[in-house]
């Protein structure tokens, strides 16, 4: 049996504009400690994976920065998608690739690039538990993140069994509640959908083939075929959350706790970077007085605040944002509406 992880790092993340841009996204900005949230992926999965048996799935246009990044990392393992096709698609490719190089008896430890781990030993002996139950059951197994508070913005999953903290069939997975909905959820033993996947090879490859028609067309074309045959023949995006796990009857469950956080806004960064004594946030040079539970980055110039709370403030090559941390989640449209009246996005 060998082990391989499987790292996606596809995407812009223009959540965190105006800093990050489709040259410079968000996993390759220093958003929680000061190396890209990319470059602490892969070095916090160095103890178990080799970075020869680490798979990097990317946008075409990130390969040669990826590169410099990640020097330890062969460069075919750096593996531009041609197409935007969804995570199912993305990592049936690396399946494949995986199989063609070892065998179907091969493991893949899936995980993304822009996430904020509190405790890297315990999330690789999560990882390492997952890939346990994967081998002895034959399961796709996900690990779920024991929720530390009523979030709406994540998925959640239902375990058949809420009463234990073993690994547990996977009752059903649920999209972004409410937050009422979210409390309750938390109460009864849900779990944070976390995207983490473990799995056999050869048990992946047999579920997407029973359960994806989506992925019909490129899997016939997959093995031995290139990239741009695999991505073209994919009939439409789909998640390997809805394209496989919600519909496969092998998922199982196991409950992680190592301080997982998904950093999706700058919002976030208040969950997972030191706070001063009134809950501000900063990055750079930035002068706060009678200020609280303010997330403030300035990459150049000075950023002076006085008397306001709960803001976020970027400051970035000309371009200043200045938005409410409630707010800051709806970024993707403020993009849109500047790219729409041609006044850039950089």
């Amino acid at each position: 049996m060998t082990r391989w992880a499987v790292v996606l790092a596809g995407g812009v993340g223009s959540r965190f504009w105006p800093v990050s841009t489709p040259e410079r996204p968000k996993q390759l900005l220093p958003l929680v400690t000061d190396k890209p949230l990319l470059h602490d992926a892969v070095q916090r999965l160095a103890t178990i994976v080799d970075p020869d048996h680490t798979l990097i799935l990317t946008n075409s246009s990130l390969t040669k920065p990826i590169r410099k990044l990640l020097g330890n990392v062969p460069r075919e393992n750096i593996i531009a998608e041609p197409s935007p096709a969804g995570t199912a698609a993305a990592l049936t490719w690396a399946a494949l690739q995986i199989e063609k190089r070892e065998s179907a008896e091969a493991t893949m430890i899936c995980v993304h690039a822009d996430w904020a781990i509190g405790n890297d030993a315990r999330f690789r002996e999560a990882l390492l538990r997952a890939e346990e139950v994967a081998i002895a059951t034959h399961s796709l197994v996900t690990v779920g993140v024991v929720p530390t508070r009523a979030d709406p913005g994540f998925g959640y999953i239902q375990p058949s069994d809420t009463d234990t903290e073993e690994p547990s069939r996977v009752k059903r997975f649920v999209e972004k509640p409410d937050r009422a909905r979210a409390e309750e959820m938390r109460n009864n033993g849900y779990l944070w959908n976390s995207g983490i996947f473990v799995w056999r090879v050869g048990d992946f490859l047999h579920e997407v083939g029973k359960h994806t028609p989506e992925l019909a067309a490129a899997l016939r074309h997959g093995r031995g075929s290139d990239s741009a045959k695999f991505f073209g023949s994919v009939v439409m995006p789909v998640s390997v959350d809805v394209g496989v796990l919600e519909r496969s009857d092998k998922v199982m469950v196991v409950p992680g706790e190592f301080g997982w956080d998904d950093i999706g806004t700058w919002a976030a960064l208040a969950r997972v970077r030191s706070q001063d004594e009134f809950g501000n946030v900063t990055s750079g040079d930035v002068h706060l007085l009678d200020c609280a539970d303010n997330v403030v980055h300035a990459e150049k110039g000075l950023v002076v605040m006085y008397g306001v709370n709960d803001l976020v403030v970027v400051m970035q090559n000309g371009v200043t944002l200045v938005t409410t941390t409630e707010r800051a989640s709806d970024l993707k449209r403020l993009v849109e509406s500047l790219s729409a009246n041609s006044a850039g996005t950089s």
